[in-house]
């Protein structure tokens, strides 16, 4: 669904595709055979994608999709490094180094980041795809939260994100009883920002990125970052936060050309910078 990217001699290079194409990032799963559970070594790659992604100014947006049927059916932990004989701390360090630095990549990445979810999201699945920005759900998609199917804890901030975007109780719905979500009732719940048909995906996601591309990266980055941080600071903090942000995003090209062409009366050209 992504822009075809250049081959290339690593076998990652097939599981994770990757391409930038009108300064967007497209990052693909690609074990449709597997509904993209996510290995080990595709984890670092993502992880590595967006800390690209965050460092390279030709790219101003990122997109995170999958192909076949599934988004993210979990971890496949197959691919995993052995562990001769588990000790206490192990399963700790093994989330904490895990899910949750995939997790964190997506939130701390300096671009916007938008999920376009083809199919099942599940999991840490589903997990990647709301700690996104904005988020494209085709017609199928579902959302689970599989943990407690399982007998475990919610990982890969699943605690964390949920309650932020829907509230506490409707979270702890989602996380007790593990229920398949639908598309459109993820979207009335806040999780997703548009459904559309699966054919309209790519589409919309490319519509979206592009447009994100030639807007202020800067602002755009540092307004991300205020609002991450605001759901944990009180009034306050967020404020100074806000203003600082601000002076220095003053300093930057085009928040000086946004102002120019408001006082000209033109549309602004965007640089990134």
């Amino acid at each position: 669904m992504s822009p075809s990217p250049a081959a290339g001699t690593d076998p990652l290079d097939s599981l994770v595709l990757h391409a930038t194409d009108n300064a967007v990032s497209w990052i693909t799963l690609n074990r449709p055979e597997a509904m993209n559970a996510v290995t080990w070594d595709q984890r670092e790659r993502v992880i590595s994608l967006l800390a690209e992604a965050s460092a390279d100014p030709g790219v101003r947006a990122v997109v995170i999709t999958a192909t076949g049927k599934g988004f993210c059916a979990g971890a496949d932990l197959r691919g995993a490094p052995s562990v001769a004989e588990r000790v206490p701390g192990d399963v700790a360090r093994t989330i904490r180094l895990g899910a949750q630095r995939l997790i964190a990549a997506v939130l701390d990445c300096e671009k916007p980041v938008i999920a376009a979810v083809n199919g099942t999201a599940a999991g840490i699945g589903a997990h990647l795809a709301f700690a996104c920005d904005l988020v494209i759900a085709a017609e199928q998609a579902k959302f689970i939260e599989v943990f407690v199917r399982r007998g475990l804890v919610p990982d890969g901030g699943g605690a964390y994100l949920l309650p932020r975007l829907i509230g506490p109780q409707r979270a702890k719905e989602l996380l007790f009883f593990g229920d398949s979500v639908p598309a459109a009732e993820a979207e009335r719940l806040g999780l997703v920002n548009r459904v559309v048909p699966a054919d309209e995906l790519e589409k919309t996601a490319r519509s979206w990125a592009e447009r994100l591309a030639t807007g202020p990266t800067r602002a755009l980055a540092m307004t991300k970052q205020l609002v991450n941080a605001a759901l944990d600071s009180d009034r306050a903090t967020a404020f100074a936060a806000e203003a600082a942000a601000q002076e220095i995003n003053m300093t930057t090209r085009d928040a000086n050309e946004g102002v120019a062409s408001f006082v000209e009366r033109r549309s602004p050209s965007y640089e990134g910078r």
